[in-house]
Order: structure tokens, then C-alpha cells, then sequence
């Protein structure tokens, strides 16, 4: 399909975790809302507009942050109101629209290519935020474009409670003046690197030759070339809210060994876990599955939080067993499952956790990477839970 035929937009929940504060407390609208650990050691996972004014962003530690604005209000957060809403606004959405991609807990892309001929592009995603904000009270920007790039800097641009339409043509002329770090996938390393060479703008960086970008950054380096000319191809992925990732084991021979049952339900979780974080996604749904000798199955689940982090999801796992487990004779076999998976990071998780906490497990994934997942695992994953 050609680009001048496609009709994308992006559109993004302005300040998510906050808006959903500002809900249920009303006394916040307006204030320097710090969402996150209320401790020093504590990050903030999400802040107000009003807050970014003190320079404040998300994953500061909350001791600068509170530094920086010392009358903010700190507020703990809560990802099962967050998952709550977010499912509302995708409800919405899927009541009205013939395709979209949900990018993570509060970002959308919708599909509308062809319906110019019947509703108008522009009007129908007007339409569109107008109703989202109506049905579930929160806050929405949206950018119209050609393709999902261009459609998402241009939300970012317009933010908070914006929109934009970029028409077809003026994908290149629009990304120009804009900073390369406005580039989503544009990273500290990259913009370093590419501030240092004098290249500021996009427009700097669109006329340097391919040929020298692939030089300079390999693989990457074409694609960050195609990105500052406005080109991206990259489909919208429809959203199908069943998606899962499970694993399950039959054991060599049936056991009645709690404590062995409880180290593989570990070890299952954590390898699934992993997987999880290393595709970018978290779940809003664990399933437990127990089989016993006489092939008699059950199974028990429960909705989350979106989350993809082992504390939480190993928890919830080993209370789902113990629901399960009643019978008290020889298991054949157990599983665990994740649904209702969506894009998404470990970061809409840290509400109580320090610096310290998200280092450690970038370094476990890191080494798991590097190394294999088997290289590094839980000590209950072999003697105890």
C-alpha cells in the first residue's frame, strides 16, 4: 500500500497515571504531582506537567525531585486503577474503530485508511478523543499523519490535550527543525554521538548521505536515516487482547513434594518472566494449571496489574497454586500462563522501588542476554519458593 494512501493515528493519554489521580482526587488538578516511591530511595514513575516545569521527568530519583520542588505532592500510585482505565479507553476504542494497535498501557495507533472516503480522517479522530474523554473523563492527545513515526513525534509534540494533522508530503519539512532526540528510538548514546558531530537538528541529520550513517551506525544508522526523511513502512499490528506465553511440565515421575512443586513454579515463572521483559510486553493475567495422576486438570487464574516483574508475578503465581493445590495427591503436571498481553515496560511498576531495585534487574536481563536464561535463576528455583 502506498504511503500516500494510509491514514494513522496516534493518539496518547496525556500524563496517564496522573490524570488517573486527578480522578479520584480532584484537589490534585493543578498541582506538581509526583507519582512513585514515597521514600529517598524511591524513582518517580510518572509527574505532572506542572511538575516538568522544576525540570522533574520520569525515573528521577524521588530525593531530586523532591529537591528540585519541595511542595510537590508525592503520591504512591496504583496500577490496578491504571490497568482499570487503560482497559476502559481500549474499549472504547474497539467499539469504534475497524483497527488499532495498542502500544502500551495509555498509547494507541488506529488505522482509519479508506474511511477519508465516507467520514473524514481528521473529523473521525476528533470525534473519536472527544468520545474517549467523555466515556472514561481522561485527557487525550492525537496526531493524524501518514505513518506511525510521523504520528507519534507529532502527538508529542502538541501535548498536553492537542492534535495535529501532518498532511501527506510534509513529512520531511515537518520532522526539519525538530532536535534529533525527538527521534523516537534515538537514545542517549546515539544523540550524544550525533550532538558531538554538530548534527542538532533533523534536517542535519536527513541530508547526511546513507552511505555515511550506515558507516557510522551500522544497520541502525539506515533506519535512523529513513526516520529523519519521514519514512516508516511499519505496519499497525491489530490488537488481540488473548494473546499469551506459557510453559508447563510434565515431570518424569508424579510427586506429592510441595516443596519441589513450589521451586518449579519458580523457575517456570521466572523463564516466562523474562521472555516477557525482553519482548517489551507485560501481562494482566496469570493462569495456573495442575494435573494430577489420574489426568484429572484444573485450573485457576487471576487479573493484575499490568506488570512484567518477577516479585509480582512470582507471588501471585504461588497463590494461585496454593488456591489450586487442595487435593493432596500425585501431580503429573504444572503450568503457568500469561494473557491479556500488551507493550509495555517494567517501569509503570516502580512505585515502591528504589534505583537499586531497577539496576539489579537490568543487570539480571542483561547477563540473561548475554549468556542464556538458564545461566541465572532463583535459588528457589531449585530448593524452596
Amino acid at each position: 500500500m502506498l504511503a500516500s494512501e494510509r491514514h494513522i493515528t496516534h493518539m496518547d493519554l496525556d500524563t496517564f497515571f496522573v490524570s488517573v489521580e486527578c480522578l479520584n482526587n480532584p484537589k490534585l488538578k493543578g498541582k506538581p504531582v509526583l507519582i512513585g516511591g514515597s521514600g529517598d530511595r524511591g524513582v518517580v514513575a510518572s509527574c505532572s506537567y506542572e511538575a516538568r516545569k522544576f525540570g522533574i521527568h520520569s525515573a528521577m530519583p524521588m530525593k531530586t525531585a523532591r529537591r528540585l520542588c519541595q511542595h510537590a505532592v508525592v503520591v504512591r500510585g496504583d496500577m490496578e486503577q491504571y490497568s482499570k482505565y487503560s482497559n476502559l479507553v481500549t474499549e472504547v476504542i474497539r467499539d469504534t474503530v475497524p483497527m488499532f494497535e495498542k502500544s502500551s498501557i495509555d498509547e494507541f495507533y488506529i488505522d482509519l485508511t479508506g474511511m477519508d472516503k465516507f467520514f473524514g480522517c481528521s473529523l473521525f479522530s476528533k470525534e473519536l478523543g472527544k468520545k474517549v474523554t467523555k466515556e472514561t473523563g481522561l485527557p487525550i492527545s492525537f496526531a493524524l499523519a501518514s505513518n506511525k513515526l510521523i504520528s507519534k513525534v507529532a502527538t508529542n509534540e502538541v501535548k498536553p490535550n492537542g492534535q495535529i494533522e501532518i498532511p501527506f508530503g510534509n513529512e520531511r519539512s515537518y520532522l526539519a527543525p525538530l532536535s534529533v532526540i525527538k527521534i523516537p528510538g534515538v537514545g542517549k548514546q546515539t544523540a550524544f554521538l550525533l550532538l558531538k558531530m554538530g548534527v542538532e537538528t533533523v534536517k542535519v541529520l536527513a541530508d547526511i548521505p546513507v552511505e555515511m550513517m550506515h558507516n557510522l551506525l551500522g544497520k541502525g544508522g539506515i533506519e535512523l536515516s529513513k526516520k529523519a526523511n519521514g519514512i516508516d513502512e511499519s505496519p499497525v499490528i491489530p490488537y488481540r487482547e488473548q494473546k499469551s506465553i506459557s510453559t508447563e511440565n510434565t515431570f518424569s515421575q508424579d510427586t506429592i513434594d510441595v516443596q519441589f512443586l513450589h521451586s518449579q513454579l519458580v523457575r517456570m515463572t521466572e523463564k516466562i518472566a523474562f521472555e516477557l521483559r525482553s519482548q517489551n510486553k507485560v501481562t494482566g493475567c496469570v493462569a495456573v494449571k495442575v494435573r494430577y495422576s489420574d489426568f484429572e486438570t484444573h485450573t485457576v487464574q487471576k487479573a493484575i496489574p499490568y506488570s512484567n516483574a518477577d516479585h509480582i508475578l512470582l507471588k501471585t503465581a504461588r497463590e494461585l497454586f496454593d488456591k489450586l493445590y487442595q487435593r493432596r495427591v500425585l501431580v503429573r503436571l504444572i503450568g503457568i500462563r500469561f494473557t491479556n498481553i500488551i507493550p509495555g515496560n517494567y517501569q509503570i511498576n516502580l512505585f515502591d522501588d528504589t534505583e537499586e531495585d531497577i539496576r539489579l534487574y537490568q543487570a539480571i536481563d542483561s547477563i540473561k542476554k548475554q549468556f542464556g536464561e538458564k545461566v541465572l535463576f532463583r535459588a528457589a528455583g531449585i530448593e524452596r519458593f
